[in-house]
């Protein structure tokens, strides 16, 4: 039996463990820098195991759990994220959050699940495959600055020869893989305006400087951005996510806050985006004789897939297509943003999508809806989909 084989052989003895550890990651989500009890239950499970562990990486609970080989050859970084998100569930399963108002919407517990029981298979087989395997255990991947960026810069993944990760989606079938090469996922920038004017009487308006008709403004005049300062064939999005004006019937208040982001698959547009909406907040500012307060914030970057490494990737599971593998498809590149994108900026690999359509659902609810939901199936599929990169990597 090939050492493919018998990997494959141990994740499918362990299905039943992954589907338990989800199902327990699931009831017990966690948000974003507050993940203490997760990185416990991640920690807990490597205790008496021979690998090096180190916790606290970055700038929050983040685990990078190192496997030695039998002998010399690549170092390769494979990661998962286990931070949930600030929604209330209302998917009808048996193992629903039990966290009010936090819930695993984006299948992060599937991502912790799966790499636990393919990091257990890959320590039982160290003495077969030689080179290093660090194991990326991320904190915070949905709330900037995110666990990536600290982790990369805190130096302990220096020595990677190559990185890869998965992410779930319900919108393709379980078996299902996408592959993008180039930019995959967006970078994204996030705002938050502030609108200073008077307030005043509703039935006085003169006497105002009224913060919420300039705030109306803002948010028709930001679409122009994308329309009117970006590239017609690049990807550019502008949207207004929030709008804050309080008041009553005859009061008009004296200040408007707003938020939202801007996502770009294209980095030269991550500026010329800011400079455009500055213009307009200074145009708004004359306007209205009010004072515009704007909080920009470059965030992640745009997501990008190396072409050698995703060409590999495609030749290597193109041997399992039949198997646990139904097909592999090209998808179009997504308006999401991924923290992963900094793994990337700094070592080769790339960003795998595997499909987790719920049996039976024609039209899944996506990632963040609070009725998300998981094949668990899929867990299987991407436990042997990185398990199978990985093996095929280190014999570089």
């Amino acid at each position: 039996m090939g050492l493919k084989e018998k990997l494959f052989e141990k994740l499918e003895s362990k299905e039943e463990q992954m589907v338990e550890m989800r199902r327990h990651l699931h009831q017990n989500p966690e948000l974003s820098f507050e993940e203490e009890k997760t990185a416990r239950y991640i920690e807990d499970f490597y205790q008496g195991k021979e690998v090096k562990m180190t916790t606290n990486v970055g700038n929050g609970h983040g685990i990078i759990v190192e496997i030695e080989g039998k002998g010399p050859g690549q170092t390769i970084g494979l990661r998962a994220d286990f931070d949930a998100l600030p929604i209330q569930e209302a998917a009808d399963v048996p193992f629903k959050s039990q966290n009010d108002g936090v819930m695993h919407a984006c299948g992060h517990d599937a991502h912790t699940a799966y790499l636990l029981s393919l990091g257990e298979s890959l320590i039982e087989l160290k003495e077969e495959w030689n080179g290093r395997i660090k194991l990326i255990h991320q904190h915070a991947e949905e709330v900037p600055p995110g666990g990536a960026k600290s982790i990369v810069e805190s130096g302990i993944l220096d020595d990677l020869d190559e990185v890869y990760g998965i992410h779930v989606f319900p919108m393709m079938d379980v078996g299902t893989i996408g592959l993008i090469e180039g930019n995959s996922m967006a970078g994204r920038s996030n705002f938050d305006l502030t609108i200073q004017g008077s307030g005043g009487h509703g039935a006085m308006p003169h006497t105002t400087r009224d913060a919420l008709v300039a705030g109306s403004y803002f948010v028709a005049e930001a679409q122009t951005i994308v329309s009117r300062h970006m590239d017609p064939m690049d990807s550019v999005v502008v949207s207004v996510t929030a709008f804050d004006a309080p008041g009553g019937y005859n009061v008009i208040q004296d200040k408007v806050t707003l938020r939202g982001t801007v996502r770009y698959l294209e980095a030269e547009n991550k500026v010329p985006a800011y400079e455009a909406m500055k213009k307009i907040t200074e145009g708004i500012e004359r306007s209205f004789d009010v004072q515009c307060t704007l909080d920009y914030v470059y965030d992640y970057p745009v997501t990008y897939n190396h072409p050698k490494e995703t060409r590999q990737v495609e030749q290597i599971l193109d041997q399992s297509k039949g198997d646990y593998i139904k097909e592999i498809i090209h998808p179009r590149p997504a308006s999401g943003s991924e923290d992963f994108a900094y793994y990337l900026t700094k070592t080769p690999g790339t960003f795998i999508h595997v499909g987790s359509r719920p049996e039976g659902v024609e039209i899944p609810y996506p990632n963040h809806h609070p009725k998300f939901e998981v094949h668990e199936d899929a867990l299987l599929v991407c436990a042997k989909t990185l398990g199978e990169v990985a093996l095929n990597r280190l014999e570089v």
